[in-house]
């Protein structure tokens, strides 16, 4: 293995490290003492990669808004109705954020890290202006699917960003929580809440009726 590797694996192994410290403690609490912890490296080895706490959340943020993007472009092909890209974008951010802990660390980071103060305290310096904030990037993409679908006439004209805010509000807190009773809670479930919650907020119901949600899929 080359050095080049070695350390790009490190650095991985860092950043997942990261991401589970920050999901759980948020960014005020966590700390680089925890991850160095958590990836059995020293605090010293750990600098190494990454400079400060602030230059890991915004790693992790920076990483998260790639993936973001990858996933709308993925969905949002030439030709696609708004309102199928908008329910396949959800039902994907929805079960990401199941599965990856760098993604919900990324959407806690961008809800969590302090507001630029006027005068900076030393032990709590402003964010960094340059770093991406994924949680109004997909507000924005949201919002942006929304109005589209609306003009086309598949959705109900409800304001756009409220709507957005919504789902977000939900998204954040969905990986806590089981959908469906738990004789029938599985990926068929869990897609039908979204739809059933999609339904609700934009008056489109493109998916399974209120029956099925906690109903397997054959």
């Amino acid at each position: 293995m080359t050095k080049q590797e070695r350390a790009r694996r490190t650095r991985e192994k860092v950043l997942d490290a990261a991401a589970e410290e920050f999901s759980a403690q948020g960014y005020s609490r966590a700390t680089l003492n925890a991850v160095a912890q958590r990836t059995g490296m020293t605090k010293g080895a750990l600098y190494g990669h990454f400079a400060s706490k602030r230059a890991l959340a915004g790693a992790l943020m920076s990483q998260s808004q790639r993936v973001w993007e990858e996933m709308r472009l993925a969905r949002d092909v030439p030709g696609a109705e708004a309102s199928a890209v908008l329910e396949g974008l959800v039902l994907d951010l929805a079960h990401r954020l199941k599965e990856d802990v760098r993604l919900r660390a990324a959407l806690r980071l961008a809800t969590d890290i302090p507001e630029p103060e006027e005068e900076p305290h030393p032990a709590r310096p402003a964010p960094d202006p340059s770093a991406p904030d994924i949680f109004k990037e997909v507000q924005r993409g949201l919002v942006a699917l929304i109005r589209r679908a609306q003009g086309e006439g598949s959705m109900a004209p409800r304001p756009p960003e409220l709507v957005a805010q919504l789902l977000l509000a939900v998204l954040h807190g969905a990986p806590h929580v089981s959908f469906g009773p738990p004789e029938g809670a599985g990926p068929a479930a869990y897609d039908a809440a979204w739809r059933l919650l999609l339904a609700a907020l934009t008056g489109a119901d493109r998916g399974a009726p209120l029956a099925a949600a906690g109903t397997p899929s054959a």
